[in-house]
This record gives C-alpha cells, structure tokens and sequence, in this order.
C-alpha cells in the first residue's frame, strides 16, 4: 500500500476516533442524567475529600457542576466554588445545595478574593489556562496548598501517535497542554510550589503540592 494512501487513512482513522470519543461522551452524560459517569468511575471526588479537614475552608476552582464542590462541602467546613460558566454556576445552586457551600461566578486567573483558604482544588482546570506560570504564582496569595488533577499525555500510546502526526490529541479542544510528569513538575517548581505526594490513575496525575 503507498505510503501516501496509509497517512490518508490514518488521518481518517483518527479522525472518526475523535469524533466517537466526543459523540460518546454526550452519550454517556445523556444517560447519566447530565453528570459524567467518570465521576464515577474514577472516584476522583474521594481524592479531594480525603484530603481536607474538617476544618478546613475551601476553594474549588474550576467548579463546573458543583459535584466534587458538593462531596467536598461534606467534609470540609466551608466550599466557594468559582467557575467563568454563568450557566454552571446557575446549574450547581439548583442541583448542589449545602449550607457551608456558596458558588461565584469569576475568572480565577484575575478574581480577586480577598480573604485566604486552606486548600486550593483545581480538577482538571490548569490545562485550561494558557499562562500557567502566573496563575500558579498568584495562588500563593490565596493558600499553602493545592489538590491538583490533570490529565497525561502519556495516558496512552495513541495520543502520542496522533501528536506526532499533527492530529488533534486533547481530550478537550480548549486545552491548551496535556502533561507528562516531567513537564508539569517542571512548570510547578517555576511557579514555586512542591509536590508532597502525588499518583497516576487512569491517566491522571493527582497530588498534593505545597507552597515552596
């Protein structure tokens, strides 16, 4: 088979690749009542909430939905949620109601706070920022700590594949980056902050980093 006709098909192939993995996610969140099933799935709400305190005051940025802000606000003593989505916001005080839990609507790369927090989450929201470095330096002036959740690149041989042939390979097109350990590190460390722990599941990387 020529080589010309392969790359064709390649690009065909992964094209239709990416339009099933879009098409079955608002499937799966149809089915599921408006909620992602990797929810979960992943059980990603339990890394959060074992990583607060009882006492602890929260900010959940990167909202969305409110589910993870919810299951937080269970545990922890307060929760703001903040999100750029009006519609999210508006989804979240119907559907995620707690007393020790208020939403905002705001762009956390300029909302200024005013006050601090315990803890930072940011769920799969730092891939979302084009200027990371400045963002995770004004953080410091919010909190000590941040519970971070991104995706890899390296989560599997296919999106590298489809990189290297200048194919789309984001999860989301309004990612900006998809990490390897060593280029998120490298980022974290410029901007001043240390993982004290960290895991990979299901081709996320989770941690725990503290202010440097």
């Amino acid at each position: 088979m020529k080589k010309y006709i392969v790359q064709y098909l390649i690009h065909f192939v992964c094209f239709v690749h990416n339009w099933c993995y879009k098409f079955l996610t608002k499937l799966a969140i149809a089915e599921n009542n408006g909620l992602h099933p990797k929810h979960r799935i992943l059980n990603y709400h339990k890394f959060f909430v074992d990583n607060v305190l009882p006492t602890d005051r929260v900010v959940d940025i990167g909202s969305g939905n409110g589910a993870n802000a919810y299951d937080v606000a269970s545990k922890a003593v307060e929760v703001v949620g903040i999100d750029m989505s009006e519609k999210n916001v508006e989804k979240s005080k119907k559907k995620y109601i707690l007393p020790n839990l208020t939403y905002i609507v705001g762009d956390a790369t300029v909302y200024q706070f005013g006050r601090r927090f315990d803890k930072i989450i940011l769920s799969n929201v730092l891939e979302h920022i084009e200027h990371r470095i400045p963002f995770l330096r004004s953080l410091h002036n919010i909190s000590d700590v941040i519970l971070l959740r991104v995706p890899m690149i390296d989560r599997d041989w296919v999106v590298v594949y489809k990189k290297e042939h200048g194919i789309d390979y984001r999860l989301d097109p309004t990612h900006f980056i998809e990490f390897t350990n060593e280029s998120l590190r490298k980022e974290l460390t410029e901007a001043g902050w240390i993982v004290e722990s960290h895991s990979v599941q299901f081709g996320e990387w989770w941690g725990v980093l503290k202010s440097a």
